[in-house]
């Protein structure tokens, strides 16, 4: 029914269209022979006026044919341009050399020699002025008859803000109104893009917000770096003005530029630091044409594993995980995505040893990027032997069957939260990370882990539950007020993980350069205001006290561990521990078994095989978080 009503509206504008030229196209005509004649009927031949009302008929039809081959009649008049004001400029020019043709060599018809060069004039007058004048009426009644509620700003008044001001101008599905640029280029203080001002640059910000009331604030600078974008959106929250912005670069090489391509201000977008840039052509070089195989593939870090790898031409990707719905999901997105893909997707546990053998004995993988992991600090607490069960027994049933069915690389998916652990999941990826570097020194394969912050934006994390909390009207609860933690967003960790695989030699744990800590409260305050809300007014905050094995801060690094660079120089490599790998592992194996027993005295246990494990310190304020972060930071850099 929906597709009905469009193709009526459709055929019935084109009609009208159709009417309207045939209209221009004798008016035109008529005019053009008055003109001659200084508009006085009386004056004009009948020889004349019987010409042209002879060719009447046939012109019509010929000029509205042109006019169809020139494609006048696909355009919609609220996206009337440049290049449909060039299509008419053709087709007009196009139907007078055609009526020229036709009237004096084949029709031998004789008017005045002005009146097929008046003729044509006119009639590219007419049918632009038609085209046109629709989408004028419509944006001078938006503006000054009381019908725009929201008065917008655009900031950057290059190339795409101005097909962003033209589109909204143009939209029906937006009620409001570009009232005002802003614009760092002093070129264009005082200028005018697509009709609207450019008023100053971004110190004019909170001053023509009050000036002009503005409403909304649209952020069209796709080719500006993180840093510059972060400076503006910390003038932009100053304001209870609601805040979009324009992705990237590629839209504007694209020329995909649209409303629709607008996003809310995410709060990664202040995070202070540039993405992750990693090379291509090494990620390529180890990666493509390989078996690879993803445990934990439906999850949030494992799902963009996939998506990248989909992208570098693996031989065959294998996506392994317990959970059915994840597993499903990620499947029917690359089978959309990448329909050249060799995928397969199975459901299984990497705790079932003999399911783990068949699948490396059929499929051969080459890589492992080990994923699979219980991962939330609370339930982890609450149920600490199956953190070990999933988390270190999984990952020794994995290392030992990459190291039993020569997988040439292996790489750990580790946290920040297994450097001096005050949690059970923190403690089990730091046993983890000593596993990978006990095979290493056993085995041909090379065994890696890469470890980061907190992921912005995955299942669990702290931003989709604080905008759930917003749109509920809050409050948005923070367990402390000195929370701090490093934060990275999906796509950054994932190139990390793929990076960390190229330089790879085997022991290493790769440590990424996060930037500053991000307090938690000053996440919550700023997403509070990017929902256009005031912190304390309209959302409160409420701050609940630390959770089970929660700490106040998080570390990247620890003491006994040194930083060495790699070429990327936000990547760092942590030298390994040594250890005895055959009596760690042993202990490992001893572990395991008394998680399986459900050993009620597991943390104890815990404590014996990685004595940085203290759990009497989770939430403790002993060590001052600032200069934690601080040691890191330096330490990165020296």
């Amino acid at each position: 029914m929906k597709r009905f009503i469009a193709d009526r509206k459709l055929f019935i504008r084109r009609l009208f269209l159709i009417i309207l030229d045939a209209l221009f196209i004798n008016l035109a005509s008529f005019l053009a022979l008055m003109i001659r004649f200084d508009f006085r009927i009386s004056q004009v031949p009948t020889n004349y006026s019987e010409a042209v009302l002879s060719y009447v008929f046939i012109n019509t039809l010929l000029t509205i044919g042109i006019f169809a081959v020139f494609r006048l009649y696909n355009s919609l008049w609220k996206y009337a341009g440049i290049d449909e004001l060039t299509n008419i400029l053709f087709a007009c020019v196009t139907a007078g050399a055609v009526q020229l043709t036709a009237m004096h060599f084949f029709l031998k018809v004789h008017v005045p020699r002005s009146f097929y060069p008046l003729s044509t004039l006119f009639l590219l007058l007419f049918v632009t002025l038609g085209r046109f004048f629709y989408r004028y009426v419509r944006r001078l009644s938006r503006r000054n008859f009381g019908v725009v509620k929201e008065r917008i700003m655009v900031i950057g008044a290059g190339e795409a803000g101005s097909y962003i001001i033209r589109e909204i101008t143009s939209s029906v599905y937006i009620n409001g109104s570009v009232v005002c640029a802003i614009d760092d280029d002093k070129n264009k203080l005082g200028s005018y893009i697509q009709g609207v001002k450019v008023v100053g640059d971004r110190t004019k910000i909170l001053e023509s917000v009050e000036k002009y009331e503005i409403t909304n604030i649209i952020i069209s600078i796709p080719s500006a770096s993180q840093k510059t974008i972060r400076q503006i959106l910390e003038v932009c929250k100053q304001t209870n003005c609601k805040l979009k912005i324009l992705p990237g670069m590629y839209q504007l090489i694209n020329e995909d530029i649209s409303i629709t391509k607008l996003r809310d201000v995410e709060i990664d977008d202040l995070l202070g630091r540039d993405p992750v840039k990693i090379d291509m052509d090494e990620v390529m070089g180890y990666v493509s044409g390989k078996v690879i195989l993803v445990t934990g593939g439906g999850g949030s870090i494992g799902s963009e594993l996939c998506r990248q790898l989909a992208g570098h031409k693996p031989k065959h990707l294998i996506i392994l995980d317990i959970y059915e719905n994840n597993a499903y999901s990620i499947e029917q997105e690359l089978k959309n995505t990448h329909p050249e893909l060799n995928l397969t997707v199975l459901i299984a546990s990497v705790r079932n040893t003999k399911r783990i053998h068949m699948i490396m004995d059929r499929f051969r993988p080459e890589i492992i990027y080990h994923a699979a992991a219980h991962k939330h600090v609370p339930l982890m607490e609450a149920s600490p032997n199956e953190a070990i069960k999933n988390n270190v027994g999984g990952t020794y049933k994995m290392a030992m069957a990459a190291h039993l069915f020569g997988v040439k690389k292996f790489i750990l998916i580790s946290s920040d939260k297994a450097v001096n652990p005050t949690n059970v999941m923190g403690a089990s990826k730091r046993i983890c990370e000593l596993i990978i570097q006990s095979f290493q020194k056993k085995s041909d394969t090379e065994f890696v882990a890469v470890r980061f912050g907190n992921v912005l934006g995955s299942n669990g994390s702290v931003i989709p539950l604080f905008k759930e909390q917003i749109l509920r009207g809050g409050p948005v609860t923070v367990t402390h007020p000195d929370i701090i933690r490093y934060f990275m967003i999906i796509p950054e960790a994932v190139s990390l993980v793929l990076q960390a695989g190229a330089y790879a030699k085997g022991g290493e744990i790769f440590v990424l350069d996060m930037g500053e800590p991000v307090r938690i409260a000053d996440l919550a305050e700023n997403l509070i205001r990017l929902s256009g809300y005031e912190p304390g007014r309209d959302i409160e905050i409420e701050y609940t006290g630390l959770r089970p094995g929660e700490k106040l801060y998080e570390e990247l690094l620890m003491d006994e561990e040194g930083l060495t660079t790699t070429a990327n120089k936000l990547i760092y490599i942590g030298k390994q521990m040594d250890i005895d790998a055959d009596d760690f592992l042993t202990k490992v194996l001893e572990l395991d078994n008394a998680a399986k027993e459900e050993a009620e005295d597991i943390r104890e246990r815990i404590i014996a095989l990685i004595p940085t494990y203290h759990p009497e310190n989770a939430g403790a304020e002993s060590g001052n978080s600032d200069k934690t972060a601080m040691t890191y930071v330096a330490a990165s850099k020296e």
